[in-house]
Formats: C-alpha cells, sequence, structure tokens
C-alpha cells in the first residue's frame, strides 16, 4: 500500500498506550514517526522501556520541550495534564489525538463533578470531538482536535449505542460490571499494582460513582436514551482486556432476539472492528477478551431472559488497544484519509497466554 506518510508524534511514549502507540504507527505505511517523547526517559532508546519494539529504527525518548513541528501529535498522558500545556500541543501540531481524559466531557461541569477539579481549559472543551469511530465517524473525519474514550467506556458504548437507538433502552436503568486487567492502571508503579496484591485478584475497586459513567450517559443521550446508568469496576488477574456485562431492562416492553439482532445489525453490519459473537457450540460462544489481545476488534455477544424482560449484552476488547491505542490510530486513518483499518488488521492470537 502506498500513502502519503504524514509525520507523527507521540507524547506519554513510556507509558502503555504510548507504547501501543508506538507499536502500531512504527508499521504504519501512513505514519512517520519523528519523535517518542517522555520526561522520564528522555536520551534512553525507546526499546530500554519497549524490548518489543527493538526491531524497528533504533531511537532515544525526547523531553518535552524538544518535541519539533509534525502534521499530527499523538497525547497519551495521565488524566489532566494535556490541558495544562495544549497551547504548547496546539503550536506543534495541526492535528490533536489525545488518548486521556482531559477533553472528553463537553460541559465543564461534568469535569468538575466527576474529577473533583475544575477545568483549565474550559473554552477548548467544544473544540474536540469525542473519538469513537462507531458512533461519531463523521465528525472524526473532519476533526482537528479529537479525544479518545476510556477503555471501559468504549467497551459499554459498543454495547449499548445500537440499542438505545433502536429504542430497546432509553429510560429504563442500566447496569455495567466492568471487569479489566492490570494495564488498565497505567505503567506508573502503585501499591494496588504490585504483583503480590494483584496477581489473581477480583477486587472489586469502584462499586459505585466511576468517572466513566458520565462518558457512557452522555454518549447514549446523543443516540437517543436518558437513563440512570450504574457501572462497578472490578480488577482481575489479567494483564490485557476488558468485559463489560451490561445488564438492560428495556423499557420499551419484552423484547425478541430478533429484535437485538436488528439492533446490533443496523449499527455494525458495516463496521470492520466490531464483532457480534453468539454462538450455539464450542468454547468462545460469547466475547472474550483473552482471544482480543493486540487487536483493535470489539467483540459484542447476548442473552435474554425473562421472556425478554431481561437483557444481557457482553462486550470485550484489548484496553490498550481498541480501548485507547488502536482505535487513535483508527482516528487518524479517517482523518488523514486513508482506509480505517489501515495498520490495525491483526487478528489476534490463539491460543495465548495470560
Amino acid at each position: 500500500m502506498s500513502l502519503t506518510r504524514l509525520r507523527v508524534s507521540v507524547v506519554g511514549a513510556a507509558g502503555y498506550g504510548g507504547g501501543e502507540l508506538l507499536r502500531l504507527l512504527l508499521d504504519h505505511p501512513g505514519a512517520d514517526v519523528r519523535q517518542a517523547v517522555s520526561r522520564r526517559f528522555a536520551g534512553e532508546p525507546v526499546s530500554l522501556v519497549h524490548p518489543n519494539l527493538r526491531s524497528f529504527r533504533p531511537f532515544v525518548f525526547s523531553r518535552p520541550e524538544d518535541v519539533e513541528q509534525c502534521d499530527v501529535l499523538f497525547l497519551s498522558l495521565p488524566n489532566g495534564e494535556s490541558m495544562g500545556e495544549m497551547d504548547r500541543w496546539m503550536k506543534t501540531a495541526a492535528v490533536i489525538i489525545d488518548l486521556g481524559a482531559d477533553f472528553r466531557l463537553r460541559r465543564p461541569e461534568d469535569w468538575k463533578a466527576w474529577y473533583a477539579a475544575d477545568h483549565k481549559r474550559p473554552e477548548l472543551l467544544g473544540r474536540f470531538v469525542y473519538g469513537l469511530p462507531e458512533v461519531a465517524r463523521e465528525e472524526v473525519r473532519t476533526a482537528d482536535y479529537i479525544a479518545g474514550p476510556g477503555c471501559e467506556a468504549a467497551a459499554s458504548i459498543l454495547g449499548l449505542y445500537p440499542l438505545a437507538k433502536e429504542g430497546i433502552v432509553r429510560s429504563g436503568p442500566v447496569v455495567v460490571d466492568a471487569k479489566m486487567g492490570s494495564s488498565a492502571a497505567g505503567a506508573a508503579p502503585a501499591e494496588s499494582t504490585h504483583h503480590p496484591e494483584r496477581a489473581g485478584v477480583v477486587r472489586t475497586y469502584k462499586p459505585t460513582g466511576h468517572r466513566h459513567t458520565i462518558e457512557i450517559a452522555r454518549a447514549l443521550e446523543n443516540a437517543g436514551a436518558s437513563l440512570p446508568l450504574h457501572l462497578t469496576a472490578t480488577a482481575i488477574g489479567m494483564v490485557r482486556g476488558i468485559l463489560a456485562t451490561i445488564h438492560v431492562f428495556p423499557d420499551c416492553g419484552p423484547v425478541s432476539e430478533k429484535d437485538v439482532w436488528r439492533a446490533y445489525r443496523a449499527a455494525y453490519a458495516d463496521e470492520p472492528f466490531v464483532r457480534v459473537v453468539k454462538q450455539t457450540r464450542g468454547l468462545y460462544r460469547f466475547p472474550e477478551p483473552k482471544i482480543l489481545q493486540g487487536t483493535n476488534f470489539c467483540e459484542i455477544g447476548f442473552e435474554l431472559e425473562d421472556g425478554g424482560r431481561r437483557l444481557v449484552v457482553l462486550s470485550a476488547l484489548d484496553n490498550l488497544v481498541k480501548g485507547a491505542a488502536g482505535n487513535a490510530v483508527q482516528c487518524f486513518n479517517l482523518r488523514a484519509g486513508f482506509p480505517e483499518t489501515t495498520g490495525l488488521t491483526f487478528p489476534g492470537l490463539h491460543p495465548v497466554g495470560s
């Protein structure tokens, strides 16, 4: 494939999300990776932190102060950091794709309510497009500033959005139980991610009040559903992956399996990275994050109960790829006019370790 190569750089390149961006972009025919930026590892070889990248051209981490002009700048920073230096980033590149939370919400009052702080740049919130292509593809195509979704939010929105659009859920309660691997906590060490404390756990660390709740709710509002949404987050003994188990109580009356299939097919029949999985045989009858490791796919399954009055949706993805870096590259492809699947067609491995 011959594409016009765009100059791209990654800020926050030493983290897990930044490493995944480098992995995908270094092998992307339309990306010319200029800089991998990290304050902590400035001057050190990128392969010191990301040994899986040893086979690519050798280069070292740059300091944030030394970022050069490029066409597209990817930001993979902790929550609250990109907004503080956004003037610098906007001078560096015409297009910015931010994987962090800083510009996902459009209302400053939402940010203050869920992040317990005033937003430093509220006047910029309206300039960022929410970068989940399956629900905002045309906006992403023309956006100069794109804010990627949170990983739990991406899994939940993809599972729920078609049901909201088709009126299967409008005002009734929705309960999301999200189970996720340790990489969702980021690369910075902490007591909760220390191996003896994390290995083998099924630890619910946010029973209520998870920040991605508002993100999911706002996306569903855009699909016509204003409803009570309840999110619980649980850490499990897996490195990569999220499985969102979503309990829906249809308020349009009992629904049939045909109704649910119709909703998902209407939304995702032509989507390259969403697969509806509902088999009658085999080990993997429903979505399983283990087999999605390293891929940009989201798999969605469902089961009806109680005569169609309860619907259980299962949505799985790799939190570092479709939940972060892969989704960002998908947005990059759309914005650059490349085929949407460019650099993202890795099908995953089977069998694979935990």
